[in-house]
């Protein structure tokens, strides 16, 4: 549409601050912002109803198969995702049936995850702990110096 940059916005400023003069000019750009504002209503309104006109007269399914016939590839892809999608929603790992295989090693695995997550949790506290004792022994090594410091 119109290709405005910082120069001509800058040029079309200073016109508008001599021609309206500086009183006006906050008048002038408010009406004008509401004028664009309603502008691009309309034509939003516009484009929307034109949508739903096209969608009503079946444009959008011509317009899907003009595509599947332009590029068969591409449509048998998009099926493949699209069932692969549908699948993956319908699998739940949860909901598998205990004495099944399938099952019975997901059940394994649940239980060494849960020995694992504890013998990490049990690693962290201890370390955690060493660390503290650590501090601990170096705060009470710094207040026994001190205190050597201020008898003497």
């Amino acid at each position: 549409m119109f290709d405005l940059g910082w120069t001509e916005l800058l040029v079309i400023g200073i016109v508008a601050l001599i021609v309206v003069g500086p009183k006006d000019l906050p008048v002038l750009f408010r009406n004008i912002g509401r004028w664009v504002g309603k502008a691009r209503g309309m034509a939003r309104e516009f484009s929307r109803a034109m949508n739903e006109a096209a969608d009503e007269a079946g444009v959008s399914e011509i317009q899907k198969s003009i595509k599947a016939a332009t590029n068969p590839m591409s449509t048998a892809m998009d099926g493949v995702k699209q069932a692969a999608q549908d699948i993956a929603k319908d699998i739940d790992p949860t909901k598998f049936d205990p004495d099944s295989e399938t099952g019975k090693l997901a059940a394994e695995r649940a239980e060494q995850a849960k020995k694992i997550q504890a013998s990490t949790a049990r690693a962290a506290a201890e370390r955690k702990a060493k660390e503290a004792a650590e501090a601990l022994a170096k705060a009470e090594e710094a207040e026994a110096a001190l205190n050597t410091e201020t008898k003497s």
